[in-house]
């Protein structure tokens, strides 16, 4: 069974690839770049999940299209920056450095946000909502979760988004200092991925 993926973000295509069955492989959605996004105004990760499934798989006639919406909810902050997780920072105003990515000026407002937050009191979770449609319709949903705590400074190399603050104790590493094969053994999004994945078997046949 092939999948499309809705999106065009390198670090989420990597992810997605790795947690791919021998069954199922994972495709980017041809042609995403020309086609314009539509407006994620869903209060909740899931809406926003299916609103963009939805759109996406009536520009792809008999195709399998999934969409998916993450973020990070920081409980000193009631959830935030939770949906606006992306543009946390430029929501807010905040301009960063002049050389900063738009991943830096997150991380750099979030800290900012938390600087009177004792390190025991930064508990987090990342979320995610994976949405799979196929002609306008919606064919099944995944969601996963892993919890954190948000770091003070940034560790690792290897993720994008918040993953260098996001610390993991069990593992005593943040996101971004494990490797990808230990990093999609439970994190949120391999583990939408894998529940979305059970719950399309029940409804879409696989080779």
């Amino acid at each position: 069974m092939t999948l499309y993926i809705a999106t065009s973000n390198p670090g989420k295509l990597r992810d997605f690839a790795a947690v791919a069955t021998p069954e199922t492989s994972i495709l980017p959605l041809p042609g995403l770049n020309d086609i314009a996004p539509p407006l994620e105004d869903q209060p909740t990760f899931e809406g926003n999940a299916q609103l963009k499934a939805i759109y996406y798989s009536r520009l792809a006639p008999g195709a399998i299209v999934l969409a998916d919406d993450s973020g990070l909810e920081v409980d000193a902050l009631d959830g935030a920056p939770g949906v606006h997780s992306a543009r946390y920072a430029s929501d807010h105003g905040f301009a960063g450095t002049a050389s900063s990515t738009p991943d830096e000026r997150n991380n750099l407002y979030l800290l900012q946000s938390l600087s009177h937050t004792s390190l025991e009191s930064r508990q987090a979770r990342y979320r995610c909502v994976i949405a799979a449609a196929r002609d306008g319709g919606i064919l099944a949903t995944g969601e996963g979760a892993v919890e954190g705590q948000i770091l003070t400074v940034p560790r690792g190399a290897n993720g994008f988004g918040y993953d260098p603050l996001f610390y993991l104790l069990e593992y005593g590493k943040t996101m971004a200092e494990l490797d990808i094969t230990a990093k999609l053994a439970f994190s949120h999004r391999g583990r939408a991925f894998r529940a979305l994945l059970e719950a399309l078997a029940k409804t879409v046949a696989i080779p």
